[in-house]
């Protein structure tokens, strides 16, 4: 799955005042912290800079309102988790939105130039695999998400998620086991 590398600057100062209440600071600090992991979590999940920056800002903001002041005790995890849940939703969304579409385009006259049959579509196998993690139980998603599209080693993902390495790797295998056992079963379809 491809990437997009990305480097920027934070345009705030958290040294400074400013107009940030001083109980909602720390969400700046984990911004500062997690921000580029985060983004290359979300990249790897979505694959378009658009849904990226919807779901980046989107985990911020529940972060940021949290009720009643809650604040997590594990920042790191909540992100991570509440990034995971958040682009599961993005991609649900947009499966709705291209099921109706192919429903449109069901009822609607063919065009003749369609691709050749059999033809090699990247983009369309990245999809597939997405839609196939997401039937993944959420146990076993978790774990997918983090270790290989977050790039976390089994030792992060297991302090994250509470756990231990060996669950993890157990967690991932089945999960392995179960795509490579989904995405077989459609291509002789």
């Amino acid at each position: 799955m491809t990437t997009k590398a990305v480097s920027f600057d934070w345009c705030w100062d958290l040294t400074q005042g400013g107009s940030v209440a001083t109980d909602r600071k720390w969400v700046l600090t984990a911004m500062n912290q997690h921000g580029v992991s985060l983004i290359n979590l979300l990249w790897r999940i979505l694959g378009q800079e658009q849904d990226v920056c919807d779901a980046y800002q989107e985990t911020f903001l529940k972060l940021a309102h949290c009720q009643d002041g809650f604040r997590p005790r594990n920042i790191k995890a909540y992100l991570f988790r509440t990034a995971g849940n958040v682009a599961v939703s993005h991609l649900r969304k947009k499966k709705r939105h291209l099921q109706a579409c192919q429903q449109i385009a069901l009822n609607s006259p063919t065009n003749q130039n369609d691709n050749v049959p059999g033809e090699f579509d990247l983009m369309e196998l990245q999809q597939k695999l997405r839609y196939q993690i997401l039937q993944l139980p959420q146990y076993l998603r978790n774990v997918v998400i983090l270790h290989d599209l977050g790039d976390m080693s089994y030792q992060q993902v297991a302090r994250t998620l509470s756990i231990s390495v060996a669950t993890a790797r157990v967690y991932r295998c089945r999960a392995i086991q179960f795509l490579a056992a989904r995405l077989a079963d459609r291509k002789e379809k």
